[in-house]
């Protein structure tokens, strides 16, 4: 498969609107506090340029699917990250569990009166549904651009595995200004590190991603598996391990082992895309 002219103007139109709306999302957060219209500038970008270049919007992926693969999308970052988390309390990089975190939720839920298990269990399954549905409209803004729209313009003229490695690449890239800003990562280790290493983990979670996109045509399947991802590491295990001196090189998106974790299920994904897929490019709804 080759590029055509018409990918060529198609993708360098899509790079120009994200950058532009981009700006003014970074702008945004600094006036109201809240990420989300950086994340949904990039959706916004992507249906600028089905517009404009008369490309269908149904070609993003709408359809449902097999509720089968919806359901892997869900639980396959939960498993990576309980995996993680269960080696970092292991190995001693980090402690379960934080019992001021404990206390500040029993205190934001006025439920001092339960026990601390009861109160992890009701922030679980708290998460995995309440907050992962409200973190839907942000992160459906950035999956209509990434696996949405940038995987389907690439499989045009790429293999499988080059439409994961690069959509993957420049997903992580998209989010190192905000690291290089310190609005995103940690104050302890090395820029570089943290770069480093959230792209690892951002690149291999893309090709699970990309290879449940192929499988279903389906946008929703990488909507789930990011908001899923999203809530469970920011919202249950990060926070609820007491961290040490030495827990920012090991925990969350910046530590060395979910990106490790990642990977390993990521190769996994890429053999079976590779002989499934190869060079088969996304077909339109």
């Amino acid at each position: 498969m080759k590029i055509t002219r018409d990918s060529i103007i198609t993708l360098l139109l899509f790079f120009f609107l994200t950058s532009v709306l981009y700006t003014i999302g970074y702008w945004l957060i600094f006036r109201i506090g809240s990420a989300s219209p950086l994340m949904m500038s990039t959706g916004l970008a992507a249906l600028l340029t089905c517009l404009i270049r008369q490309r269908k919007i149904s070609s993003l992926g709408w359809t449902w699917g097999s509720w089968q693969y919806q359901w892997q999308s869900y639980l396959i970052p939960l498993a990576i990250i309980m995996a993680a988390y269960s080696i970092i309390w292991l190995c001693d990089f980090g402690t379960w569990y934080d019992t001021q975190f404990v206390l500040e939720k029993k205190a934001s839920y006025n439920l001092e009166s339960w026990d601390d298990w009861q109160l992890i269990l009701f922030q679980l399954l708290f998460t995995a549904s309440v907050s992962f549905m409200l973190a839907l409209p942000s992160v459906l803004g950035e999956e209509i651009a990434w696996r949405g729209f940038l995987v389907k313009e690439l499989s045009s003229f790429m293999s499988f595995t080059g439409v994961a490695l690069v959509s993957g690449i420049i997903w992580s890239s998209w989010h190192w200004p905000l690291i290089i800003s310190g609005l995103y990562g940690n104050s302890v280790t090395p820029l570089y590190y943290q770069i480093t290493v959230f792209s690892v983990a951002l690149t291999s979670a893309s090709m699970i991603m990309t290879y449940l996109r192929y499988k279903t045509n389906s946008l929703w399947t990488a909507v789930i598996f990011h908001m899923s991802w999203n809530v469970f590491m920011q919202k249950v295990f990060t926070p609820i391990t007491l961290e040490n001196e030495s827990s920012a090189w090991y925990i969350d998106e910046f530590g060395i082992v979910v990106a490790a974790i990642t990977t390993l299920v990521a190769v996994y994904f890429w053999r079976k895309g590779y002989k499934e897929f190869g060079k088969q490019k996304l077909v339109s709804e």
